[in-house]
């Protein structure tokens, strides 16, 4: 039985349930832990009765459901307050400018992974969807349902990316569009992933967000007109849809 559910002790926080495939890295174990707490998961320490997990193997642990790990490590630590007087836009030099307006944090390329990641950072250009996301209620731990661990994931991984500048490794939510999409887990005869199409990312995860985010209503902030959220049946319909109408003369 390499699937487990098991119990996560970290500091004050108790996770339950949580899914750990012994037939896959523990790497990936790890990636669920990172969408939990936050933790890194190269600043992960990992143990089950004394034993610590490694990142490429399960031979030093002995699992069985309900088993309960114990994971040390921190969270990334919150931004300190700027050394220097903050100065207006208008006040800076080109370089200064430069500088203040960083970029976004990026998605590491997993292995011929860029067409997902493009795919994400496109959709999370669109505040609305970033709060749609924040809303949903939706967990990683529904194996049972693909589209809803897939939506989680995504709301995690933007969760993540708001947290820090720093580079993140998108490892859920490819874990769990390799399962809902085998075509995306395809390897080459050199044993890594083969290359894939974004437009076909780009049209699954639109068709699991349609099926996961319902319509905002009226009384949401944001919301559409009132015919708007009637005609239309999720909050994919509202924001990434349109209508075309002729009139003749």
């Amino acid at each position: 039985m390499p699937v487990y559910k098991v119990k996560v002790k970290w500091g004050k926080e108790n996770f339950e349930d949580v899914e750990c495939n012994t037939e896959e890295p523990p790497e990936l174990f790890k990636a669920q832990l990172f969408a939990l707490s936050g933790v890194q998961p190269d600043r992960q320490k990992v143990m089950l009765k004394g034993a610590v997990l490694k990142d490429d193997d399960w031979e030093e642990v002995r699992i069985k459901n309900g088993a309960k790990f114990l994971m040390m490590g921190s969270a990334d630590a919150l931004p300190s307050a700027p050394l220097e007087k903050p100065k207006f836009v208008e006040d800076m030099t080109e370089t200064q400018l430069a500088s203040a307006l960083s970029l976004p944090a990026g998605l590491t390329n997993l292995g011929n992974t860029c067409y997902m990641n493009a795919t994400v950072q496109c959709l999370r250009a669109v505040p609305e969807l970033r709060d749609a996301l924040k809303r949903y209620q939706g967990t990683t731990i529904d194996t049972g349902n693909p589209s809803a661990s897939i939506t989680a994931a995504m709301k995690d991984l933007f969760d993540a990316v708001q947290k820090t500048s720093q580079e993140l490794p998108p490892i859920v939510l490819l874990h769990f569009l390799h399962q809902a999409f085998p075509r995306f887990a395809e390897k080459s005869e050199h044993g890594g992933f083969q290359q894939q199409d974004a437009n076909e990312c780009w049209t699954e995860l639109m068709r699991v967000l349609q099926q996961q985010l319902p319509a905002i209503t009226a009384g949401d902030a944001g919301a559409a007109t009132g015919a708007e959220a009637a005609s239309n049946l999720s909050f994919m319909d509202q924001y990434f849809s349109g209508k075309l109408s002729c009139t003749y003369p």
